[in-house]
Formats: C-alpha cells, structure tokens, sequence
C-alpha cells in the first residue's frame, strides 16, 4: 500500500487570532487605495510581510475582506502558483480605480495608504 504523507503546514487557519487582525487593517485601506505585505505588517503587531501574505492566502471564498488592496513592495500583483488570482486582483484593483504602468506596477506614492 501507497503511504499517504501529509502536508505539513505553518499556517493557521482564516479564524487565528493575529490573522483576525490582519483582517481588520486589511479593512482600513480605503477603495483606490493599495498597501504592501510590509506596510500591513508593521501595522500589526506579531506580523511579518510573509504572514500577511499567507493570510490573505487563508481568506474563503466570498471573504469581505478586500484582499485585492495587498500588493508587493514594489507596487506590483503578486504572482499566483495556481488559477487566475493574479489577474482577477488586478481587474478589481483597476475597477477600484487604481492604475498600472507599462511594468505593470502601481504607483505607491500616488496610491499607497497609509500615505507615507
């Protein structure tokens, strides 16, 4: 018989309580408005850029959280493993009214909350 590995993981579930934080910032950023992984991060105490990204990855489907807000440091969608998130965060984002470059990357002085 086939042994079955598990997956190990490090990620809590959508429900831990520092993720719940990340969340409520999460909820601050404004519609138009863009924040980095980082930026998020030191807002709330506990997280690191990483932790912020593997809680937007935790969110379930039909979350109100407008995850689409978090974006790289350089102002740029971060790139998906799987499906078409990339692309779908990047159509929320433009119908929120933010912009893109050539690069595709968005200007985080002119969008960035909070401002610096």
């Amino acid at each position: 018989m086939p042994s079955r590995r598990k997956t190990p993981t490090n990620r809590p579930p959508a429900s831990d309580p520092l993720y719940r934080r990340i969340y409520a910032e999460v909820r601050r950023i404004p519609r138009g408005r863009v924040s980095s992984y980082g930026r998020v991060a030191k807002r709330v105490q506990g997280a690191t850029a990483r932790i912020v990204g593997y809680a937007m990855a935790a969110l379930p489907p039909g979350s109100t959280v407008p995850w689409q807000r978090v974006v790289n440091h350089r102002g740029e969608v971060s790139p998906r493993k799987h499906g078409n998130g990339q692309m779908r965060q990047r159509l929320i984002l433009e119908r929120e009214g933010v912009t893109f470059d050539l690069r595709g990357r968005i200007d985080i002085r002119l969008y960035g909350w909070p401002r610096p």
